[in-house]
Protein backbone atom coordinates (compact mmCIF):
# COMPACT_ATOMS: atom_id res chain seq x y z
CA UNK A 1 0.00 0.00 0.00
CA UNK A 2 1.26 3.57 -0.57
CA UNK A 3 0.59 4.33 3.03
CA UNK A 4 3.32 1.74 4.29
CA UNK A 5 5.57 3.91 1.66
CA UNK A 6 4.48 7.37 2.72
CA UNK A 7 3.48 7.05 6.08
CA UNK A 8 7.56 6.45 7.47
CA UNK A 9 8.76 8.45 4.15
CA UNK A 10 7.22 11.54 6.31
CA UNK A 11 8.26 10.88 9.49
CA UNK A 12 11.65 9.90 8.65
CA UNK A 13 12.36 13.39 6.83
CA UNK A 14 10.50 15.18 9.42
CA UNK A 15 13.30 13.78 11.91
CA UNK A 16 15.94 14.18 9.51
CA UNK A 17 14.98 17.66 9.52
CA UNK A 18 14.46 18.26 12.83
CA UNK A 19 18.21 17.46 13.20
CA UNK A 20 19.67 19.27 10.58
CA UNK A 21 17.69 22.07 11.08
CA UNK A 22 18.05 24.36 7.23
CA UNK A 23 18.02 27.80 6.87
CA UNK A 24 18.03 27.75 10.99
CA UNK A 25 14.31 26.89 11.10
CA UNK A 26 13.47 25.38 14.60
CA UNK A 27 13.45 22.06 15.14
CA UNK A 28 9.08 21.96 16.15
CA UNK A 29 8.18 23.35 12.86
CA UNK A 30 9.88 20.16 11.09
CA UNK A 31 8.09 17.55 13.62
CA UNK A 32 4.82 19.60 13.55
CA UNK A 33 4.38 19.86 9.78
CA UNK A 34 5.36 16.68 9.44
CA UNK A 35 2.92 15.47 12.21
CA UNK A 36 0.19 18.02 10.82
CA UNK A 37 0.80 16.73 6.86
CA UNK A 38 0.28 12.82 8.47
CA UNK A 39 -3.50 14.20 9.53
CA UNK A 40 -3.75 16.08 6.35
CA UNK A 41 -3.19 12.97 4.09
CA UNK A 42 -5.35 11.16 6.18
CA UNK A 43 -2.49 8.87 7.29
CA UNK A 44 -3.30 9.34 10.65
CA UNK A 45 -6.38 10.29 11.61
CA UNK A 46 -7.79 12.62 13.97
CA UNK A 47 -8.93 10.42 16.63
CA UNK A 48 -5.62 8.61 16.47
CA UNK A 49 -3.39 12.09 16.52
CA UNK A 50 -5.45 13.48 19.42
CA UNK A 51 -5.31 10.71 21.50
CA UNK A 52 -1.18 10.63 20.97
CA UNK A 53 -0.96 13.82 22.03
CA UNK A 54 -3.30 13.42 24.77
CA UNK A 55 -0.57 10.60 25.89
CA UNK A 56 2.18 13.23 26.73
CA UNK A 57 0.09 15.20 28.91
CA UNK A 58 1.97 13.75 31.60
CA UNK A 59 5.41 14.81 30.25
CA UNK A 60 3.86 18.51 29.31
CA UNK A 61 3.16 18.96 32.61
CA UNK A 62 6.50 17.96 33.83
CA UNK A 63 8.61 19.86 31.68
CA UNK A 64 6.34 22.57 32.09
CA UNK A 65 6.75 22.95 35.69
CA UNK A 66 10.81 22.21 35.44
CA UNK A 67 10.66 25.14 32.89
CA UNK A 68 8.67 27.04 35.09
CA UNK A 69 10.89 27.01 37.97
CA UNK A 70 14.22 27.16 36.04
CA UNK A 71 13.07 30.20 35.03
CA UNK A 72 12.16 31.80 38.24
CA UNK A 73 16.18 30.84 39.50
CA UNK A 74 17.07 32.80 36.60
CA UNK A 75 15.67 35.74 37.17
CA UNK A 76 16.37 35.89 40.79
CA UNK A 77 20.19 34.88 40.60
CA UNK A 78 20.41 31.26 41.73
CA UNK A 79 22.10 30.29 38.73
CA UNK A 80 24.83 33.20 38.92
CA UNK A 81 25.08 32.81 42.54
CA UNK A 82 26.38 29.04 42.15
CA UNK A 83 28.55 29.68 38.79
CA UNK A 84 30.19 32.88 40.88
CA UNK A 85 30.40 30.14 44.16
CA UNK A 86 31.98 28.16 42.15
CA UNK A 87 34.79 30.04 40.83
CA UNK A 88 35.62 31.72 43.75
CA UNK A 89 36.08 28.32 45.55
CA UNK A 90 38.40 27.29 42.95
CA UNK A 91 40.95 29.34 44.46
CA UNK A 92 43.07 29.90 41.33
CA UNK A 93 42.90 25.98 39.74
CA UNK A 94 41.50 25.16 36.54
CA UNK A 95 40.86 21.86 37.72
CA UNK A 96 39.37 22.75 41.01
CA UNK A 97 36.95 25.14 38.66
CA UNK A 98 36.03 22.44 36.56
CA UNK A 99 35.48 20.13 39.38
CA UNK A 100 33.05 22.76 41.07
CA UNK A 101 30.64 23.15 38.01
CA UNK A 102 30.81 19.54 37.25
CA UNK A 103 29.32 19.09 40.67
CA UNK A 104 27.14 21.99 40.74
CA UNK A 105 25.68 20.30 36.98
CA UNK A 106 25.20 16.78 38.69
CA UNK A 107 23.48 18.61 41.53
CA UNK A 108 20.93 20.70 38.93
CA UNK A 109 20.48 17.62 36.56
CA UNK A 110 19.32 15.63 39.38
CA UNK A 111 17.24 17.80 40.97
CA UNK A 112 16.26 19.93 38.37
CA UNK A 113 16.34 18.32 34.79
CA UNK A 114 19.31 17.75 31.83
CA UNK A 115 17.65 20.67 30.27
CA UNK A 116 18.15 23.28 33.32
CA UNK A 117 21.74 22.27 33.10
CA UNK A 118 22.33 22.38 29.69
CA UNK A 119 20.24 25.41 28.68
CA UNK A 120 20.17 27.66 31.81
CA UNK A 121 23.17 26.85 34.14
CA UNK A 122 25.35 27.05 30.77
CA UNK A 123 25.05 30.82 30.43
CA UNK A 124 25.99 31.37 33.64
CA UNK A 125 29.17 29.32 33.94
CA UNK A 126 30.06 30.63 30.33
CA UNK A 127 30.08 34.13 32.01
CA UNK A 128 32.22 32.96 34.53
CA UNK A 129 35.04 31.54 32.55
CA UNK A 130 35.28 34.23 30.48
CA UNK A 131 35.74 36.04 33.89
CA UNK A 132 38.12 33.83 34.86
CA UNK A 133 40.17 34.42 31.37
CA UNK A 134 40.62 30.65 30.95
CA UNK A 135 39.55 28.09 27.92
CA UNK A 136 35.90 27.86 28.31
CA UNK A 137 35.48 24.45 26.69
CA UNK A 138 36.26 22.25 29.80
CA UNK A 139 33.51 23.70 31.77
CA UNK A 140 31.53 24.12 29.23
CA UNK A 141 31.19 21.01 28.00
CA UNK A 142 31.16 19.64 31.60
CA UNK A 143 27.85 21.18 31.45
CA UNK A 144 27.02 19.59 28.31
CA UNK A 145 27.74 15.81 29.16
CA UNK A 146 26.49 15.36 32.88
CA UNK A 147 23.33 17.10 31.49
CA UNK A 148 23.19 13.07 30.34
CA UNK A 149 25.44 11.47 32.53
CA UNK A 150 23.50 12.07 35.54
CA UNK A 151 20.35 12.34 33.79
CA UNK A 152 18.76 8.71 35.49
CA UNK A 153 19.48 9.44 39.20
CA UNK A 154 16.33 10.15 40.19
CA UNK A 155 12.89 9.86 37.24
CA UNK A 156 12.51 13.15 37.47
CA UNK A 157 16.03 13.91 36.24
CA UNK A 158 15.38 13.74 32.94
CA UNK A 159 12.11 13.99 30.59
CA UNK A 160 12.82 10.96 28.79
CA UNK A 161 12.86 8.95 31.46
CA UNK A 162 8.71 9.80 31.50
CA UNK A 163 8.55 9.29 28.33
CA UNK A 164 10.48 5.85 28.38
CA UNK A 165 8.37 4.75 31.48
CA UNK A 166 5.11 6.51 30.47
CA UNK A 167 2.56 3.35 30.84
CA UNK A 168 4.61 2.72 34.37
CA UNK A 169 7.26 5.21 36.23
CA UNK A 170 8.92 2.23 38.49
CA UNK A 171 8.81 3.42 42.12
CA UNK A 172 11.48 5.36 43.84
CA UNK A 173 12.87 3.04 45.87
CA UNK A 174 12.32 0.54 42.68
CA UNK A 175 14.23 2.82 40.61
CA UNK A 176 16.97 4.03 43.05
CA UNK A 177 17.59 0.29 43.59
CA UNK A 178 18.51 -0.29 39.50
CA UNK A 179 20.21 2.81 38.82
CA UNK A 180 21.71 4.39 41.92
CA UNK A 181 25.03 2.29 41.53
CA UNK A 182 25.15 2.43 37.60
CA UNK A 183 24.67 6.51 38.15
CA UNK A 184 27.19 6.77 40.22
CA UNK A 185 29.49 4.87 38.15
CA UNK A 186 28.30 6.85 34.89
CA UNK A 187 28.78 10.56 36.12
CA UNK A 188 32.67 9.16 38.18
CA UNK A 189 33.78 7.92 34.63
CA UNK A 190 32.16 10.96 32.52
CA UNK A 191 34.22 13.10 34.64
CA UNK A 192 37.46 11.10 34.56
CA UNK A 193 37.01 10.53 30.86
CA UNK A 194 36.76 14.66 30.69
CA UNK A 195 39.84 15.64 33.28
CA UNK A 196 41.68 13.54 30.47
CA UNK A 197 40.61 14.88 27.32
CA UNK A 198 40.89 18.83 29.36
CA UNK A 199 43.97 17.74 30.42
CA UNK A 200 45.61 20.30 28.83
CA UNK A 201 43.65 23.20 28.79
CA UNK A 202 43.11 22.66 32.23
CA UNK A 203 46.49 23.29 33.15
CA UNK A 204 46.13 26.71 33.06
CA UNK A 205 45.97 29.16 36.48
CA UNK A 206 43.21 31.64 37.39
CA UNK A 207 43.94 34.94 37.78
CA UNK A 208 41.16 36.88 37.53
CA UNK A 209 38.56 37.32 40.65
CA UNK A 210 35.30 37.71 40.99
CA UNK A 211 33.36 39.89 43.59
CA UNK A 212 31.25 37.61 46.18
CA UNK A 213 27.33 37.88 44.57
CA UNK A 214 25.20 37.24 47.66
CA UNK A 215 22.02 35.50 47.12
CA UNK A 216 19.20 37.60 47.36
CA UNK A 217 16.15 36.55 49.98
CA UNK A 218 14.30 36.01 47.27
CA UNK A 219 16.73 33.83 45.50
CA UNK A 220 17.27 31.95 48.88
CA UNK A 221 13.36 31.82 48.69
CA UNK A 222 13.52 29.98 45.56
CA UNK A 223 15.83 27.57 46.96
CA UNK A 224 13.63 26.57 49.36
CA UNK A 225 11.16 26.73 46.89
CA UNK A 226 12.86 23.76 44.86
CA UNK A 227 13.70 22.25 48.22
CA UNK A 228 9.60 21.54 48.99
CA UNK A 229 9.29 20.42 44.94
CA UNK A 230 11.77 17.99 45.05
CA UNK A 231 10.12 16.06 48.18
CA UNK A 232 6.90 16.36 47.05
CA UNK A 233 8.16 14.82 43.62
CA UNK A 234 10.30 11.86 45.59
CA UNK A 235 6.74 11.34 47.61
CA UNK A 236 4.53 10.85 44.22
CA UNK A 237 7.64 8.74 42.58
CA UNK A 238 7.29 6.70 46.08
CA UNK A 239 3.83 6.38 45.80
CA UNK A 240 3.75 4.70 42.67
CA UNK A 241 1.84 8.34 41.31
CA UNK A 242 2.77 9.90 37.76
CA UNK A 243 5.18 13.15 38.12
CA UNK A 244 4.04 15.78 35.79
CA UNK A 245 0.77 17.20 37.72
CA UNK A 246 2.39 17.43 40.75
CA UNK A 247 5.32 18.95 39.02
CA UNK A 248 3.82 21.50 37.22
CA UNK A 249 1.24 22.62 40.76
CA UNK A 250 4.43 22.60 42.87
CA UNK A 251 5.85 24.97 40.78
CA UNK A 252 3.06 27.33 40.23
CA UNK A 253 2.91 27.16 44.05
CA UNK A 254 6.57 28.15 44.03
CA UNK A 255 5.93 30.72 41.40
CA UNK A 256 3.25 32.52 43.25
CA UNK A 257 4.96 32.66 46.53
CA UNK A 258 8.22 34.14 45.34
CA UNK A 259 6.16 36.60 42.97
CA UNK A 260 3.91 37.87 45.90
CA UNK A 261 7.39 38.24 47.84
CA UNK A 262 9.24 40.06 45.37
CA UNK A 263 6.11 41.93 43.73
CA UNK A 264 7.01 40.68 40.81
CA UNK A 265 4.41 39.69 38.15
CA UNK A 266 4.26 35.88 37.82
CA UNK A 267 2.69 35.91 33.74
CA UNK A 268 6.13 37.25 32.44
CA UNK A 269 7.47 34.02 33.16
CA UNK A 270 4.94 32.61 30.90
CA UNK A 271 7.47 34.27 28.26
CA UNK A 272 10.43 32.01 29.38
CA UNK A 273 8.47 28.21 29.18
CA UNK A 274 9.52 27.08 25.52
CA UNK A 275 5.90 26.36 24.42
CA UNK A 276 7.40 25.02 21.16
CA UNK A 277 9.32 22.43 22.84
CA UNK A 278 5.92 21.07 24.20
CA UNK A 279 4.83 20.87 20.51
CA UNK A 280 7.45 19.22 19.34
CA UNK A 281 7.00 16.54 21.86
CA UNK A 282 3.35 16.31 20.96
CA UNK A 283 4.46 16.13 17.54
CA UNK A 284 6.57 13.19 18.38
CA UNK A 285 4.43 11.16 20.12
CA UNK A 286 2.21 11.47 16.89
CA UNK A 287 4.38 10.42 14.58
CA UNK A 288 5.32 8.03 17.20
CA UNK A 289 2.17 6.22 17.63
CA UNK A 290 1.79 6.86 13.74
CA UNK A 291 4.28 4.04 13.08
CA UNK A 292 3.17 1.88 15.82
CA UNK A 293 -0.46 1.92 13.94
CA UNK A 294 1.38 0.19 11.12
CA UNK A 295 2.84 -2.43 13.06
CA UNK A 296 6.49 -0.90 12.57
CA UNK A 297 7.42 -1.83 16.16
CA UNK A 298 7.50 -5.40 15.78
CA UNK A 299 10.76 -5.25 14.54
CA UNK A 300 12.34 -3.78 17.56
CA UNK A 301 10.33 -5.95 19.28
CA UNK A 302 11.21 -9.02 17.44
CA UNK A 303 14.95 -7.22 18.21
CA UNK A 304 14.29 -7.23 21.91
CA UNK A 305 13.38 -10.43 22.12
CA UNK A 306 16.53 -11.65 20.30
CA UNK A 307 18.70 -9.41 22.84
CA UNK A 308 16.68 -11.50 25.95
CA UNK A 309 18.17 -14.24 24.46
CA UNK A 310 21.70 -14.00 24.93
CA UNK A 311 23.49 -13.93 27.91
CA UNK A 312 22.88 -12.06 30.73
CA UNK A 313 25.72 -9.49 30.71
CA UNK A 314 25.71 -9.44 26.89
CA UNK A 315 22.30 -8.54 26.36
CA UNK A 316 22.20 -6.06 28.68
CA UNK A 317 25.70 -4.27 27.27
CA UNK A 318 23.79 -5.27 23.36
CA UNK A 319 20.78 -3.39 24.27
CA UNK A 320 22.27 -0.03 25.64
CA UNK A 321 25.20 0.41 22.97
CA UNK A 322 21.97 -0.19 20.31
CA UNK A 323 19.61 2.59 21.94
CA UNK A 324 22.93 4.92 22.92
CA UNK A 325 24.11 5.07 19.34
CA UNK A 326 20.96 4.79 17.88
CA UNK A 327 20.05 8.14 19.92
CA UNK A 328 22.58 10.03 17.72
CA UNK A 329 20.56 9.20 14.69
CA UNK A 330 16.83 10.00 15.64
CA UNK A 331 17.59 11.67 18.99
CA UNK A 332 16.58 10.40 22.32
CA UNK A 333 12.86 11.74 22.21
CA UNK A 334 11.68 10.04 19.31
CA UNK A 335 14.02 7.22 20.10
CA UNK A 336 12.17 7.10 23.83
CA UNK A 337 8.89 6.68 22.83
CA UNK A 338 9.59 4.00 20.22
CA UNK A 339 11.76 2.16 23.22
CA UNK A 340 9.02 2.62 25.48
CA UNK A 341 6.54 1.05 23.31
CA UNK A 342 8.96 -1.92 22.51
CA UNK A 343 9.81 -2.47 25.92
CA UNK A 344 5.64 -2.85 26.94
CA UNK A 345 5.37 -4.67 24.11
CA UNK A 346 8.33 -7.26 24.77
CA UNK A 347 6.75 -7.09 28.54
CA UNK A 348 10.37 -6.23 29.02
CA UNK A 349 11.63 -5.78 32.89
CA UNK A 350 14.65 -5.62 34.94
CA UNK A 351 18.45 -5.57 33.60
CA UNK A 352 17.33 -5.26 29.59
CA UNK A 353 15.00 -2.87 30.51
CA UNK A 354 16.85 -0.68 32.70
CA UNK A 355 19.94 -1.18 30.02
CA UNK A 356 17.68 0.33 27.56
CA UNK A 357 16.84 3.58 29.92
CA UNK A 358 20.63 3.88 30.69
CA UNK A 359 21.10 3.94 26.97
CA UNK A 360 18.47 6.50 25.91
CA UNK A 361 19.84 9.12 28.35
CA UNK A 362 23.67 8.28 28.29
CA UNK A 363 23.81 7.58 24.63
CA UNK A 364 23.31 11.00 23.86
CA UNK A 365 27.09 12.30 25.02
CA UNK A 366 28.04 10.67 22.21
CA UNK A 367 27.45 14.21 19.47
CA UNK A 368 25.43 17.23 19.38
CA UNK A 369 22.19 15.41 17.42
CA UNK A 370 21.81 13.18 20.66
CA UNK A 371 19.46 14.99 22.52
CA UNK A 372 17.07 18.33 22.87
CA UNK A 373 19.14 19.24 25.47
CA UNK A 374 22.31 18.91 23.86
CA UNK A 375 20.87 20.70 20.68
CA UNK A 376 19.61 23.91 23.12
CA UNK A 377 23.07 23.50 24.76
CA UNK A 378 24.86 24.14 21.13
CA UNK A 379 22.13 26.54 20.39
CA UNK A 380 23.04 28.41 23.70
CA UNK A 381 26.77 28.57 22.81
CA UNK A 382 25.60 30.02 19.23
CA UNK A 383 24.14 32.50 20.83
CA UNK A 384 26.93 33.76 22.96
CA UNK A 385 28.89 34.00 19.93
CA UNK A 386 30.80 30.26 20.07
CA UNK A 387 30.84 27.61 17.83
CA UNK A 388 31.04 24.24 18.59
CA UNK A 389 30.97 21.99 15.38
CA UNK A 390 29.81 18.40 15.13
CA UNK A 391 33.34 16.96 15.37
CA UNK A 392 34.72 19.07 17.99
CA UNK A 393 32.13 17.05 20.39
CA UNK A 394 31.73 13.54 18.35
CA UNK A 395 35.82 14.06 19.42
CA UNK A 396 34.78 14.52 23.73
CA UNK A 397 32.02 11.92 23.14
CA UNK A 398 33.60 8.91 21.10
CA UNK A 399 35.28 8.20 24.21
CA UNK A 400 33.25 9.89 27.41
CA UNK A 401 30.07 7.99 26.29
CA UNK A 402 31.60 4.70 25.65
CA UNK A 403 33.60 4.50 28.68
CA UNK A 404 31.19 5.84 30.90
CA UNK A 405 28.19 3.23 29.18
CA UNK A 406 30.72 0.33 30.07
CA UNK A 407 31.27 1.43 33.29
CA UNK A 408 27.07 2.26 34.39
CA UNK A 409 25.93 -1.13 32.79
CA UNK A 410 28.45 -2.98 33.92
CA UNK A 411 27.73 -1.79 37.40
CA UNK A 412 24.02 -2.91 36.68
CA UNK A 413 25.18 -6.27 35.64
CA UNK A 414 26.93 -6.58 38.91
CA UNK A 415 24.17 -5.49 41.12
CA UNK A 416 22.49 -8.04 39.42
CA UNK A 417 24.68 -10.82 39.48
CA UNK A 418 25.81 -10.27 43.21
CA UNK A 419 22.44 -8.86 44.83
CA UNK A 420 19.96 -9.66 42.48
CA UNK A 421 18.80 -6.57 42.03
CA UNK A 422 17.21 -5.72 38.51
Amino acid sequence: MLSDVLLPLIVGLSILLMLVRPRGIPEVYWIGGGALLLVVTRLVSVRLAAKAVAEGSDVYLFLIGMMLLSALAREHGVFDWLSSTALRGAGGSSVRLFTLVYGIGTLVTIFMSNDATAVVLTPAILAVVRKAKVQPLPCLFACALIANAASFVLPISNPANLVVFHQGMPPLGRWMTAFGVPAVFSIAMTYVVMRAVFREELREEIHASVEAKALSGNGVMVLVGLGLMIGVLLAASAMNKELGLPTCLAALAVTAAVSMKARSNPLKLAKEISWGTLALVAGLFVMVDAVQSMGALRYTEAALRWVQGLALGTGAMVASFTVGIANNVVNNLPLGLIAGGTLEAAHAKGLIANAVLIGVDLGPNLSVTGSLATILWLIALRKEKLNVSFWDFFKVGVVAMPAAMLASVGAAIAMQVLFGVN
